[in-house]
Protein backbone atom coordinates (compact mmCIF):
# COMPACT_ATOMS: atom_id res chain seq x y z
CA UNK A 1 0.00 0.00 0.00
CA UNK A 2 2.93 1.88 0.27
CA UNK A 3 2.94 5.22 -2.18
CA UNK A 4 -0.78 4.99 -2.65
CA UNK A 5 -2.90 7.58 -1.80
CA UNK A 6 -5.70 6.86 0.56
CA UNK A 7 -9.67 7.61 -0.99
CA UNK A 8 -12.12 7.81 1.81
CA UNK A 9 -16.08 7.45 1.23
CA UNK A 10 -18.34 9.02 3.21
CA UNK A 11 -21.69 7.47 2.57
CA UNK A 12 -24.63 4.24 4.16
CA UNK A 13 -24.46 1.06 3.84
CA UNK A 14 -27.21 -2.21 2.42
CA UNK A 15 -30.49 -1.02 1.57
CA UNK A 16 -31.61 2.74 2.87
CA UNK A 17 -35.17 4.27 2.41
CA UNK A 18 -35.14 7.83 0.73
CA UNK A 19 -37.95 9.03 2.92
CA UNK A 20 -38.46 12.18 0.46
CA UNK A 21 -39.37 10.09 -2.39
CA UNK A 22 -39.98 6.24 -0.81
CA UNK A 23 -37.66 4.34 -2.64
CA UNK A 24 -35.17 2.16 -1.12
CA UNK A 25 -31.80 2.09 -2.90
CA UNK A 26 -29.33 -0.47 -2.67
CA UNK A 27 -25.94 1.80 -1.55
CA UNK A 28 -23.65 -1.04 -1.83
CA UNK A 29 -24.34 -1.06 -4.98
CA UNK A 30 -22.94 2.28 -5.47
CA UNK A 31 -20.19 1.90 -3.58
CA UNK A 32 -18.57 -1.20 -5.74
CA UNK A 33 -18.98 1.89 -8.55
CA UNK A 34 -16.96 4.01 -6.45
CA UNK A 35 -14.43 1.33 -5.19
CA UNK A 36 -14.03 0.46 -9.12
CA UNK A 37 -12.74 4.34 -10.02
CA UNK A 38 -10.71 4.56 -7.16
CA UNK A 39 -8.81 1.65 -7.43
CA UNK A 40 -8.62 2.05 -11.28
CA UNK A 41 -7.21 4.94 -10.95
CA UNK A 42 -4.03 3.42 -8.56
CA UNK A 43 -5.72 4.77 -5.51
CA UNK A 44 -6.70 3.04 -1.88
CA UNK A 45 -10.51 3.08 -1.27
CA UNK A 46 -12.15 2.48 2.21
CA UNK A 47 -16.11 3.25 3.07
CA UNK A 48 -16.99 4.95 6.19
CA UNK A 49 -20.47 2.77 7.42
CA UNK A 50 -23.04 4.74 8.57
CA UNK A 51 -23.28 4.96 12.15
CA UNK A 52 -20.20 2.05 12.42
CA UNK A 53 -19.82 3.72 15.66
CA UNK A 54 -23.48 4.22 17.28
CA UNK A 55 -23.95 8.10 15.69
CA UNK A 56 -20.93 9.37 17.60
CA UNK A 57 -18.12 11.11 15.41
CA UNK A 58 -14.88 9.73 17.22
CA UNK A 59 -11.32 10.29 16.52
CA UNK A 60 -10.59 7.88 13.86
CA UNK A 61 -13.48 9.17 12.23
CA UNK A 62 -11.89 13.30 12.43
CA UNK A 63 -8.40 11.84 11.54
CA UNK A 64 -10.05 10.09 8.27
CA UNK A 65 -11.92 13.10 7.06
CA UNK A 66 -8.84 15.24 7.75
CA UNK A 67 -5.85 13.00 7.03
CA UNK A 68 -7.69 11.41 3.35
CA UNK A 69 -6.10 12.19 0.29
CA UNK A 70 -9.58 12.11 -1.19
CA UNK A 71 -12.77 12.15 0.11
CA UNK A 72 -15.83 10.83 -2.28
CA UNK A 73 -18.97 11.79 0.12
CA UNK A 74 -22.44 10.11 -1.55
CA UNK A 75 -25.53 11.70 -0.65
CA UNK A 76 -28.35 9.91 -1.49
CA UNK A 77 -31.02 9.30 0.33
CA UNK A 78 -30.05 12.21 2.05
CA UNK A 79 -27.69 10.28 5.20
CA UNK A 80 -27.46 12.63 8.23
CA UNK A 81 -24.18 11.07 8.89
CA UNK A 82 -23.16 11.88 5.46
CA UNK A 83 -23.86 15.36 5.43
CA UNK A 84 -22.16 16.31 8.40
CA UNK A 85 -19.33 14.42 7.82
CA UNK A 86 -19.13 16.12 4.41
CA UNK A 87 -18.98 19.65 6.71
CA UNK A 88 -16.26 18.61 8.87
CA UNK A 89 -14.25 17.59 5.48
CA UNK A 90 -15.11 21.28 3.72
CA UNK A 91 -14.44 23.20 7.01
CA UNK A 92 -10.65 21.20 7.36
CA UNK A 93 -9.34 20.68 3.59
CA UNK A 94 -10.13 22.57 0.64
CA UNK A 95 -9.26 20.16 -1.95
CA UNK A 96 -9.96 16.65 -3.22
CA UNK A 97 -13.19 16.26 -2.06
CA UNK A 98 -15.96 15.00 -4.81
CA UNK A 99 -20.03 14.79 -3.68
CA UNK A 100 -22.05 12.51 -5.58
CA UNK A 101 -25.98 11.95 -5.61
CA UNK A 102 -28.45 10.02 -7.24
CA UNK A 103 -30.50 12.01 -9.64
CA UNK A 104 -33.36 12.36 -7.70
CA UNK A 105 -31.71 13.93 -4.23
CA UNK A 106 -33.99 16.55 -3.01
CA UNK A 107 -31.37 18.99 -1.25
CA UNK A 108 -32.24 19.47 2.69
CA UNK A 109 -30.54 22.90 2.63
CA UNK A 110 -28.51 25.50 0.36
CA UNK A 111 -25.94 23.40 -1.78
CA UNK A 112 -25.74 26.05 -4.13
CA UNK A 113 -22.07 26.47 -3.75
CA UNK A 114 -20.98 22.55 -3.55
CA UNK A 115 -20.27 20.60 -7.15
CA UNK A 116 -22.66 17.33 -7.07
CA UNK A 117 -22.36 14.85 -9.50
CA UNK A 118 -25.59 12.90 -10.16
CA UNK A 119 -26.29 9.80 -11.56
CA UNK A 120 -29.37 7.24 -11.95
CA UNK A 121 -30.31 4.89 -9.26
CA UNK A 122 -32.91 2.33 -10.11
CA UNK A 123 -33.11 1.04 -6.28
CA UNK A 124 -32.39 -2.53 -6.85
CA UNK A 125 -29.14 -1.44 -8.46
CA UNK A 126 -27.79 0.48 -11.45
CA UNK A 127 -28.00 0.12 -15.03
CA UNK A 128 -24.66 -1.37 -17.15
CA UNK A 129 -24.21 1.53 -19.24
CA UNK A 130 -24.78 4.13 -16.53
CA UNK A 131 -22.38 2.29 -14.18
CA UNK A 132 -19.81 2.58 -16.68
CA UNK A 133 -20.45 6.17 -17.07
CA UNK A 134 -20.32 7.22 -13.62
CA UNK A 135 -17.23 5.26 -12.93
CA UNK A 136 -15.57 6.80 -16.18
CA UNK A 137 -16.48 10.32 -14.68
CA UNK A 138 -15.08 9.32 -11.43
CA UNK A 139 -12.05 8.25 -12.59
CA UNK A 140 -11.54 11.67 -14.61
CA UNK A 141 -12.49 13.85 -11.53
CA UNK A 142 -10.28 11.83 -9.22
CA UNK A 143 -7.50 11.79 -11.89
CA UNK A 144 -8.02 15.98 -12.10
CA UNK A 145 -8.37 16.45 -8.43
CA UNK A 146 -5.95 14.57 -6.59
CA UNK A 147 -3.19 16.30 -7.07
CA UNK A 148 -4.21 19.60 -7.99
CA UNK A 149 -4.74 22.63 -5.80
CA UNK A 150 -8.34 23.56 -6.95
CA UNK A 151 -10.51 24.77 -4.24
CA UNK A 152 -13.56 22.32 -4.13
CA UNK A 153 -14.76 23.50 -0.17
CA UNK A 154 -17.52 26.63 -0.47
CA UNK A 155 -15.73 26.88 3.10
CA UNK A 156 -12.82 28.05 2.03
CA UNK A 157 -14.29 29.53 -1.21
CA UNK A 158 -16.37 32.18 0.60
CA UNK A 159 -13.73 32.86 3.18
CA UNK A 160 -10.81 33.45 1.43
CA UNK A 161 -8.18 34.43 4.15
CA UNK A 162 -9.05 31.14 5.93
CA UNK A 163 -5.89 29.03 6.24
CA UNK A 164 -6.40 25.01 6.65
CA UNK A 165 -4.60 23.09 9.60
CA UNK A 166 -1.29 21.59 9.43
CA UNK A 167 -2.04 18.39 8.74
CA UNK A 168 1.02 17.14 10.40
CA UNK A 169 0.79 19.36 13.45
CA UNK A 170 -2.93 18.60 13.69
CA UNK A 171 -2.45 14.57 13.07
CA UNK A 172 0.10 14.67 15.49
CA UNK A 173 -2.24 16.71 17.93
CA UNK A 174 -4.80 13.92 17.75
CA UNK A 175 -2.66 11.22 17.83
CA UNK A 176 -2.09 8.84 20.86
CA UNK A 177 0.73 6.42 21.23
CA UNK A 178 0.30 3.34 18.91
CA UNK A 179 -2.56 4.97 17.09
CA UNK A 180 -2.14 5.28 13.07
CA UNK A 181 -1.99 8.59 13.03
CA UNK A 182 1.09 8.92 15.27
CA UNK A 183 2.93 6.48 13.48
CA UNK A 184 2.12 8.30 10.03
CA UNK A 185 2.98 11.92 11.72
CA UNK A 186 6.29 11.90 10.08
CA UNK A 187 4.91 11.15 6.48
CA UNK A 188 2.68 14.27 7.01
CA UNK A 189 -0.76 11.83 7.52
CA UNK A 190 -0.85 10.67 4.21
CA UNK A 191 -1.01 7.11 5.73
CA UNK A 192 -3.18 7.28 8.34
CA UNK A 193 -6.13 5.91 6.76
CA UNK A 194 -4.77 2.87 4.83
CA UNK A 195 -6.19 0.60 6.93
CA UNK A 196 -9.43 0.23 8.63
CA UNK A 197 -10.15 0.37 12.12
CA UNK A 198 -11.10 -2.99 13.96
CA UNK A 199 -14.02 -2.28 14.11
CA UNK A 200 -14.95 -1.50 10.68
CA UNK A 201 -13.62 -4.00 8.96
CA UNK A 202 -15.30 -6.43 11.26
CA UNK A 203 -18.75 -4.90 9.77
CA UNK A 204 -17.60 -5.38 6.12
CA UNK A 205 -16.72 -9.10 6.88
CA UNK A 206 -19.74 -10.03 8.71
CA UNK A 207 -22.38 -7.95 6.26
CA UNK A 208 -19.97 -9.89 3.42
CA UNK A 209 -20.98 -13.26 5.15
CA UNK A 210 -24.48 -12.16 6.09
CA UNK A 211 -25.53 -11.54 2.71
CA UNK A 212 -24.10 -14.83 1.20
CA UNK A 213 -25.96 -16.63 3.71
CA UNK A 214 -28.99 -14.05 2.66
CA UNK A 215 -28.84 -15.08 -0.58
CA UNK A 216 -28.43 -18.88 0.16
CA UNK A 217 -31.67 -18.75 2.10
CA UNK A 218 -29.73 -19.90 4.72
CA UNK A 219 -31.29 -18.02 7.47
CA UNK A 220 -30.29 -19.34 11.12
CA UNK A 221 -26.39 -18.53 10.05
CA UNK A 222 -27.87 -15.29 8.78
CA UNK A 223 -29.38 -14.85 11.75
CA UNK A 224 -26.31 -14.77 13.83
CA UNK A 225 -24.27 -12.73 11.40
CA UNK A 226 -27.29 -9.89 12.25
CA UNK A 227 -26.62 -10.65 16.17
CA UNK A 228 -23.21 -9.80 16.03
CA UNK A 229 -23.82 -6.83 13.46
CA UNK A 230 -26.59 -5.25 15.62
CA UNK A 231 -23.72 -5.07 18.26
CA UNK A 232 -21.68 -3.13 16.15
CA UNK A 233 -24.60 -0.96 14.67
CA UNK A 234 -27.45 -0.96 17.11
CA UNK A 235 -29.03 1.85 15.50
CA UNK A 236 -28.85 0.97 12.33
CA UNK A 237 -32.54 0.88 10.75
CA UNK A 238 -31.33 -1.81 8.01
CA UNK A 239 -29.46 -3.69 10.53
CA UNK A 240 -32.63 -4.22 12.78
CA UNK A 241 -34.94 -4.83 9.28
CA UNK A 242 -32.72 -7.34 8.36
CA UNK A 243 -32.64 -8.97 11.58
CA UNK A 244 -36.38 -9.43 12.11
CA UNK A 245 -36.70 -10.72 8.47
CA UNK A 246 -33.72 -13.57 9.52
CA UNK A 247 -35.95 -14.02 12.78
CA UNK A 248 -39.05 -14.49 11.78
CA UNK A 249 -37.63 -16.87 8.47
CA UNK A 250 -35.75 -19.06 10.80
CA UNK A 251 -38.52 -20.31 11.97
CA UNK A 252 -36.37 -21.02 15.33
CA UNK A 253 -37.11 -22.21 17.77
CA UNK A 254 -40.85 -22.85 16.28
CA UNK A 255 -42.54 -20.61 13.66
CA UNK A 256 -44.79 -19.06 16.22
CA UNK A 257 -41.79 -17.93 18.62
CA UNK A 258 -40.00 -16.55 15.72
CA UNK A 259 -42.52 -14.46 14.59
CA UNK A 260 -42.95 -13.03 17.91
CA UNK A 261 -39.23 -12.38 18.78
CA UNK A 262 -39.20 -10.31 15.42
CA UNK A 263 -42.55 -8.63 15.81
CA UNK A 264 -40.47 -7.44 19.11
CA UNK A 265 -37.47 -6.08 17.18
CA UNK A 266 -39.32 -4.33 14.89
CA UNK A 267 -41.28 -2.79 17.83
CA UNK A 268 -37.95 -0.63 17.72
CA UNK A 269 -38.99 1.19 14.45
CA UNK A 270 -41.92 2.55 15.94
CA UNK A 271 -43.50 0.71 12.93
CA UNK A 272 -47.14 2.35 13.63
CA UNK A 273 -45.46 5.88 13.02
CA UNK A 274 -42.78 5.02 10.56
CA UNK A 275 -42.43 6.48 7.27
CA UNK A 276 -40.18 3.64 6.20
CA UNK A 277 -41.99 1.50 3.57
CA UNK A 278 -39.03 -1.39 4.51
CA UNK A 279 -40.23 -1.47 7.97
CA UNK A 280 -43.74 -1.17 7.33
CA UNK A 281 -43.58 -4.37 4.61
CA UNK A 282 -41.83 -6.64 7.12
CA UNK A 283 -44.55 -5.17 9.87
CA UNK A 284 -46.90 -6.52 7.68
CA UNK A 285 -45.06 -9.73 6.78
CA UNK A 286 -44.98 -10.51 10.31
CA UNK A 287 -48.79 -9.95 11.06
CA UNK A 288 -49.69 -11.79 7.55
CA UNK A 289 -47.84 -14.87 9.10
CA UNK A 290 -49.33 -14.52 12.53
CA UNK A 291 -52.64 -14.34 11.13
CA UNK A 292 -51.34 -17.90 9.42
CA UNK A 293 -50.62 -19.62 12.06
CA UNK A 294 -52.65 -18.36 14.96
CA UNK A 295 -55.78 -17.15 13.12
CA UNK A 296 -56.35 -13.68 14.86
CA UNK A 297 -58.40 -11.03 13.27
CA UNK A 298 -56.06 -8.29 14.71
CA UNK A 299 -53.54 -9.66 12.84
CA UNK A 300 -55.18 -9.78 9.60
CA UNK A 301 -56.42 -6.35 9.91
CA UNK A 302 -52.15 -5.08 11.65
CA UNK A 303 -50.87 -6.19 8.07
CA UNK A 304 -53.36 -4.92 5.95
CA UNK A 305 -52.80 -1.75 7.03
CA UNK A 306 -48.91 -1.59 7.31
CA UNK A 307 -48.49 -2.80 3.58
CA UNK A 308 -52.15 -0.03 2.97
CA UNK A 309 -49.42 2.29 4.21
CA UNK A 310 -46.58 0.90 2.71
CA UNK A 311 -48.19 1.03 -0.80
CA UNK A 312 -49.28 4.52 -0.52
CA UNK A 313 -46.06 5.52 0.45
CA UNK A 314 -43.64 4.17 -2.32
CA UNK A 315 -46.17 2.65 -4.83
CA UNK A 316 -44.22 -0.47 -5.15
CA UNK A 317 -45.69 -3.69 -6.64
CA UNK A 318 -44.50 -5.63 -3.15
CA UNK A 319 -46.34 -4.06 -0.73
CA UNK A 320 -49.58 -3.70 -3.17
CA UNK A 321 -50.06 -7.36 -4.31
CA UNK A 322 -49.44 -8.14 -0.83
CA UNK A 323 -52.41 -5.63 0.40
CA UNK A 324 -54.75 -6.87 -2.61
CA UNK A 325 -54.50 -10.47 -1.70
CA UNK A 326 -55.25 -9.52 2.08
CA UNK A 327 -58.60 -7.52 1.38
CA UNK A 328 -59.29 -10.66 -0.56
CA UNK A 329 -58.77 -13.01 2.25
CA UNK A 330 -60.75 -10.33 5.00
CA UNK A 331 -63.76 -10.39 2.18
CA UNK A 332 -64.42 -14.23 3.00
CA UNK A 333 -64.47 -13.54 6.47
CA UNK A 334 -66.27 -10.73 6.95
CA UNK A 335 -69.93 -10.74 8.63
CA UNK A 336 -71.55 -8.06 6.82
CA UNK A 337 -72.10 -8.32 3.05
CA UNK A 338 -71.18 -4.73 2.07
CA UNK A 339 -67.79 -5.13 4.30
CA UNK A 340 -66.73 -7.93 1.81
CA UNK A 341 -67.66 -6.40 -1.44
CA UNK A 342 -65.84 -3.18 0.03
CA UNK A 343 -62.57 -5.47 0.23
CA UNK A 344 -63.34 -7.10 -3.03
CA UNK A 345 -63.42 -3.53 -5.08
CA UNK A 346 -60.31 -2.13 -3.12
CA UNK A 347 -58.38 -5.48 -4.00
CA UNK A 348 -59.67 -4.98 -7.94
CA UNK A 349 -58.24 -1.41 -8.16
CA UNK A 350 -54.99 -2.14 -6.43
CA UNK A 351 -54.62 -4.80 -9.06
CA UNK A 352 -54.95 -2.79 -12.01
CA UNK A 353 -52.60 -0.40 -10.56
CA UNK A 354 -49.67 -3.15 -9.70
CA UNK A 355 -50.13 -4.19 -14.01
CA UNK A 356 -48.96 -0.66 -15.00
CA UNK A 357 -46.22 -0.87 -11.93
CA UNK A 358 -44.80 -4.05 -13.19
CA UNK A 359 -45.00 -2.98 -16.77
CA UNK A 360 -42.74 0.18 -15.41
CA UNK A 361 -40.14 -1.60 -13.49
CA UNK A 362 -39.69 -4.37 -16.03
CA UNK A 363 -38.61 -1.57 -17.86
CA UNK A 364 -35.95 0.18 -15.45
CA UNK A 365 -34.37 -3.08 -14.47
CA UNK A 366 -30.54 -2.47 -14.59
CA UNK A 367 -28.74 -4.74 -16.58
CA UNK A 368 -25.84 -6.97 -16.06
CA UNK A 369 -22.49 -6.48 -17.29
CA UNK A 370 -24.05 -9.50 -19.95
CA UNK A 371 -26.22 -6.64 -21.07
CA UNK A 372 -29.62 -8.59 -19.67
CA UNK A 373 -31.55 -8.04 -16.44
CA UNK A 374 -30.99 -10.05 -13.21
CA UNK A 375 -33.08 -13.35 -13.96
CA UNK A 376 -34.59 -13.39 -10.45
CA UNK A 377 -35.75 -10.32 -10.42
CA UNK A 378 -37.57 -10.14 -13.78
CA UNK A 379 -39.05 -13.46 -12.79
CA UNK A 380 -40.35 -12.37 -9.50
CA UNK A 381 -41.80 -9.10 -11.19
CA UNK A 382 -43.47 -11.66 -13.76
CA UNK A 383 -45.25 -13.88 -11.06
CA UNK A 384 -46.09 -10.51 -9.79
CA UNK A 385 -48.23 -9.96 -13.10
CA UNK A 386 -49.27 -13.22 -13.00
CA UNK A 387 -50.97 -12.92 -9.42
CA UNK A 388 -52.59 -9.65 -10.67
CA UNK A 389 -54.40 -11.29 -13.71
CA UNK A 390 -55.03 -14.16 -11.47
CA UNK A 391 -57.12 -11.95 -8.73
CA UNK A 392 -58.86 -9.76 -12.18
CA UNK A 393 -59.99 -13.05 -13.60
CA UNK A 394 -57.74 -12.03 -16.51
CA UNK A 395 -58.14 -14.47 -19.59
CA UNK A 396 -54.31 -13.88 -20.18
CA UNK A 397 -53.35 -15.56 -16.94
CA UNK A 398 -54.25 -19.01 -18.25
CA UNK A 399 -52.04 -18.07 -21.50
CA UNK A 400 -49.15 -17.01 -18.67
CA UNK A 401 -49.12 -18.87 -15.74
CA UNK A 402 -47.12 -21.93 -17.72
CA UNK A 403 -44.98 -20.04 -19.29
CA UNK A 404 -44.10 -17.65 -16.36
CA UNK A 405 -43.28 -20.89 -13.75
CA UNK A 406 -41.57 -22.38 -16.54
CA UNK A 407 -39.19 -19.31 -16.65
CA UNK A 408 -38.34 -19.71 -12.91
CA UNK A 409 -34.45 -19.55 -11.79
CA UNK A 410 -34.65 -22.13 -9.10
CA UNK A 411 -37.33 -24.60 -8.52
CA UNK A 412 -38.45 -23.35 -5.16
CA UNK A 413 -39.45 -20.10 -6.91
CA UNK A 414 -42.50 -21.77 -8.61
CA UNK A 415 -43.10 -24.05 -6.01
CA UNK A 416 -43.86 -20.07 -4.13
CA UNK A 417 -45.59 -18.95 -7.15
CA UNK A 418 -48.27 -22.29 -7.32
CA UNK A 419 -48.72 -22.21 -3.64
CA UNK A 420 -49.28 -17.74 -3.32
CA UNK A 421 -51.88 -18.41 -6.34
CA UNK A 422 -53.54 -21.27 -4.67
CA UNK A 423 -54.25 -19.39 -1.83
CA UNK A 424 -55.33 -16.46 -3.94
CA UNK A 425 -57.92 -18.39 -5.91
CA UNK A 426 -59.56 -19.73 -2.30
CA UNK A 427 -59.87 -16.28 -0.79
CA UNK A 428 -61.41 -15.15 -3.73
CA UNK A 429 -63.76 -18.09 -3.80
CA UNK A 430 -64.49 -17.62 0.25
CA UNK A 431 -64.98 -13.55 -0.56
CA UNK A 432 -67.45 -14.20 -3.25
CA UNK A 433 -69.79 -15.86 -0.63
CA UNK A 434 -69.09 -13.30 2.03
CA UNK A 435 -70.42 -11.03 -0.02
CA UNK A 436 -73.58 -13.15 -1.48
CA UNK A 437 -74.59 -13.62 2.44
Amino acid sequence: MSGKKVCFVIMGFGEKTDFQTQRVLNLDKTYKLIKKAVEESGHVCIRADEEMHSGVIDKPMYERLLGADLVIADLSTSNANALYELGIRHALRPFTTIVIAEEEFKFPFDLNHVVIRTYQHLGGGIDYDEAQRLVDELKTAITALIDAEQVDSPVYTLLQDLHPPSLKAALAAMADVGTPAERSADSGGADVVTEATGADMRIHVLMDLFQKERAEENWTQARGLLARLKELLPRDPYVQQQFALATYKSKQPDELRALLAAHQILEGLNPSTTNDSETLGLWGAVHKRLDEVRDESADLDTAIWAYERGFYLRQDYYNGINLAFLLDLRAGRQAIPEEAIADQVLAQRLRKRILALVAQALQTLPRLESGAPDDKQVYWLKATRLEALVGLGHPAAAEEQAAVLASAPESWMADTTKEQIAKLEAAITRGRRGAQR
